[in-house]
C-alpha cells in the first residue's frame, strides 16, 4: 500500500511541476527603448523616442531630481547627493513608463 502512495505522490508532484511553468511576458515587445549611462555623479539618458518626464530618488525614498516636460531624446543631469544606489523613472511622450535601479560610483 505504501508503494502505491509513493507512486501517487511522485506522479502528482511531477504533474504539478509540469503545470506550474513561468508566466509569459505580458508585453513581449515592450522592451526598454532607452539607455542609462553613468559617469561619476553624471546620469545621461538616451532614447530613440521623446522623453517626457524623469524622476530620480534614493533607495531610502528621498526624491533627488524631478524634471517634467523634457521633450527630447536625450537628458543629462548631475546628482546633487552622495549615494551609490538610486531608482530612476523615465516617462516617454507616448505614455509608457519605465523604472529601474541604477548604481553610480
Amino acid at each position: 500500500m505504501s508503494a502505491i502512495r509513493r507512486l501517487c505522490a511522485i506522479l502528482s508532484l511531477s504533474l504539478l511541476c509540469f503545470l506550474s511553468q513561468a508566466q509569459p511576458d505580458p508585453n513581449p515587445g515592450d522592451k526598454k527603448p532607452y539607455k542609462v549611462l553613468t559617469s561619476g555623479k553624471q546620469i545621461t539618458i538616451k532614447c530613440g523616442k521623446a522623453i517626457s518626464h524623469v524622476m530620480v530618488w534614493t533607495t531610502s525614498g528621498d526624491r533627488v531630481i524631478e524634471q517634467k516636460d523634457i521633450n527630447a531624446s536625450s537628458y543629462s543631469v548631475e546628482l546633487p547627493v552622495n549615494h551609490k544606489q538610486f531608482f530612476i523613472m523615465i516617462s516617454l511622450k507616448d505614455g509608457r513608463r519605465f523604472t529601474e535601479r541604477i548604481g553610480v560610483r
